[in-house]
């Protein structure tokens, strides 16, 4: 099966973070036996969206790069991330058309309409949380909605003694420390309920913003724990990377948290409110090494599940559109 994932997350020098899940996937998905598989990222924004059009038309829209006889031929599955994404890649030829959706392109009110204008062309409309799915415009996009969430990759995320973390942050081996592991400037992950526990606990909070992927494991073993006090969640990576370390997190409902943090002792998921999430937090501040144990349950969403999922998927919309053509 030949395959093209397309997404508008291509990072740069300020964001190296940038669109990670998807390159993650990608990733576990090359693993897998019977796949070829392409990817194909451009920049956020307005005018990389008609370059990208422009771009995968000359790319792909006639004689298919890889095709040994240079015989012209599509993918079996063009595969978008985010709404606005789909439109550029109908660009290229593709026998089914998915697209997988993460949040702001059903939740902000413009990209809300670009997704749902688009959904018609999509024979694999999927989203990364049942929760999402639910949000997705159209009774007929909701009641075909597959859940294809990207998974945490587990050889990127693990435990690390965190004197080694913090010695290598330069941070203070006995300080209390806790991690905000979002941009501030997103006011739906709530930094400030995070700022307002740090201070109530007497912890420094460590903000992941525009940190490499592959150190973040370290800030996050650095962390007595990571709080994630978001209003809103499409999937809830962060929270699958923190268990994966086996380090303690608090999180609110919403997204897969509940679902990840289901009966793991030293965890909370639950609303927001300062004194309870305080209670549950000052042990942790208090401890010199707090753990949990998290990654067994983390390894339930990793990359190589979220790829077999996905490559499921994939091949039972090439069966039901070849017994359609048939």
């Amino acid at each position: 099966m030949r395959a093209l994932v397309v997404s508008n997350m291509l990072p740069d020098g300020g964001h190296p973070e940038r669109g990670i899940f998807v390159r993650d996937q990608v990733a576990a998905l090359r693993r897998l036996d019977g796949l070829d598989v392409e990817l194909y990222e451009f920049a956020p924004g307005a005018r990389a969206l008609a370059l990208a059009t422009r771009e995968l038309r000359r790319r792909y829209g006639g004689r298919m790069a890889g095709a040994r006889d240079g015989s012209p031929r599509g993918f079996d599955v063009v595969h978008a991330h985010f709404g606005l994404t789909a439109w550029p890649a109908l660009a290229a030829p593709g026998r089914v058309r998915a697209l997988t959706v993460h949040g702001t392109d059903v939740s902000h009110p413009r990209t809300r309409l670009a997704t749902a204008a688009v959904l018609p062309f999509i024979d694999l409309p999927a989203a990364v949380s049942a929760e999402l799915a639910e949000q997705l415009p159209g009774r007929r996009a909701r009641r075909r909605a597959q859940v294809l969430p990207c998974g945490v990759d587990l050889e990127r995320f693990g435990p690390l003694p965190r004197a080694q973390a913090r010695s290598e942050l330069g941070l203070d081996p006995a300080g209390p420390y806790l991690l905000f592991p979002a941009d501030p400037a997103r006011a739906v992950k709530r930094h400030d309920r995070a700022l307002e526990l740090a201070r109530e606990t007497g912890a420094e909070l460590l903000v992941l913003e525009g940190v490499a992927p592959d150190r973040v494991a370290l800030w996050i073993n650095a962390a007595n724990a990571v709080l994630v006090p978001s209003e809103r969640e499409g999937f809830g990576l962060a929270v699958l990377e923190a268990i994966a370390c086996d380090v303690p997190v608090l999180a609110t409902p919403v997204g897969i948290h509940p679902d990840a943090l289901l009966g793991i002792e030293g965890t909370l998921c639950a609303p927001f409110d300062l004194s309870l999430w305080r209670t549950a937090l000052e042990p942790h501040v208090r401890a010199p090494d707090p753990r949990i144990e998290g990654r067994s349950r983390a390894a339930r969403f990793s990359s190589e599940a979220a790829a077999e999922r996905v490559a499921a998927a994939w091949r039972e919309t090439l069966e039901q559109s070849g017994q359609r053509s048939g």
